[in-house]
């Protein structure tokens, strides 16, 4: 199995084929999912809580619903002349091959450069802007 075991899949039920395994990157670690599976619930799956960053503050976000209402799952999908940044990860399905990464983060995912932002998380709450100016 590529990428180890998927511990956060049940082992039946579900609308996906378990015959059928996929292979796909995400921020260039390779994993496994099922035909019939997005690329969500195949990073969901395989234990991948950490998805993106929001774009100004640079705060973590995970996938937060199973449809195309996500508004935190929004990866780039393919690289170069195909690339295709914003899309949202609960709608993309997967296919053998697919790569994933992450958005709006220097270097990785996991060591954002701008996170350090958080730090002024207690001053700079959400919308604090519109209601400075009000």
């Amino acid at each position: 199995m590529v990428g180890g075991a998927q511990t956060h899949r049940l082992a039946d039920g579900g609308l996906i084929d378990r015959s059928v395994p996929l292979s796909f990157r995400f921020d260039g670690k390779t994993l496994l999912g099922f035909q019939g599976d997005t690329l969500a619930s195949a990073l969901v799956a395989n234990g991948v809580k950490l998805v993106g960053r929001s774009f100004k503050y640079h705060r973590p976000r995970g996938i937060l619903t199973a449809g195309s209402e996500e508004p935190n799952a929004l990866v780039e999908l393919r690289s170069g002349a195909r690339r295709e940044p914003n899309t949202k990860a609960t709608t993309a399905e997967l296919y053998d091959g697919l790569e994933a990464a992450s958005q709006n983060r220097w270097p990785s995912l996991r060591h954002d450069f701008l996170s350090v932002n958080q730090l002024f998380a207690p001053i700079f709450v959400a919308g604090f802007y519109y209601k400075t100016f009000m």
